[in-house]
């Protein structure tokens, strides 16, 4: 079950933040997996080319190809780092808390993004 699956906020509240996190933990672990297959496939037959990647005309688009994979499996280890402090926060108790203010994150935040550290005033103040 995703977080954006609810059909209420009371649907929502039945769930508990570790089963939301948890399970978007596993899904961000595949995607870096695969993301990592899909990296090592474009080095490996890229090596065993003797192609120039800056004199190629296909080079650019196999570096590009290996650029974009890297940062996307930069921004799912980044986005697993939000998930493990989001787990301890719940582990301390501090979950659902905003970092600024100390007032509740709403349901609905915490719905659509439960590692979320701010409530919306907050965040939208920090934009």
């Amino acid at each position: 079950m995703t977080a954006g699956a609810f059909e209420s906020i009371a649907e929502f509240d039945s769930v508990k933040p570790t089963d939301l996190l948890i399970a978007d933990r596993v899904t961000t672990e595949a995607r870096i997996v695969s993301l990592e297959r899909d990296w090592t496939g474009i080095v490996e037959s890229s090596a065993m080319t003797s192609t120039d990647d800056e004199h190629d005309p296909e080079g650019a688009t196999i570096a590009f190809e290996r650029a974009q994979i890297e940062t996307l499996i930069e921004v799912a280890r980044e986005h697993l780092d939000e998930i493990d402090d989001a787990l301890e926060r719940v582990r301390t108790g501090s979950y659902g808390t905003c970092e600024d203010c100390g007032q509740p994150i709403a349901a609905a935040r915490l719905e659509a993004r439960p590692y979320a550290t701010r409530c919306i005033s907050c965040a939208s103040r920090r934009r």
